[in-house]
């Protein structure tokens, strides 16, 4: 286990590979010596319990994943991947219903 504070890290970004590169290896990262985050490998296996998924579905809802590239992650056809957001009650597909009737009245 590594910890490094925000601003070293902000220094030297490449601290935050290095800490995590060993699958079994993760790094506090603390600001004024708070510890603030954890940084560990996808391939921790803490993941295998389902923390990945929840991290992986987290950052989807967040805008901060594709469709694809969610469905990639967890190794899911594009179709499971979407009936599992629809179980979980996420959206698939986020429309904004004002700017699509703004659109089609333009059309008109």
């Amino acid at each position: 286990m590594l910890t490094v504070g925000i601003k070293e890290l902000k220094d030297n970004p490449s601290i935050l590979t290095k800490g995590v590169e060993d699958k079994d290896e993760y790094l506090f990262i603390s600001k004024r010596g708070k510890p603030i985050a954890v940084a560990m490998s996808l391939d921790n296996e803490v993941f295998d319990h389902g923390f990945k998924k929840w991290v992986l579905i987290k950052a989807y809802k967040k805008g901060d994943l594709s469709l694809g590239q969610l469905s990639k992650a967890l190794e899911q056809s594009y179709s499971d991947t979407m009936q599992m957001l629809g179980a979980l009650g996420i959206a698939v597909i986020d429309y904004d219903l004002d700017d699509d009737m703004s659109t089609i009245e333009k059309l008109l």
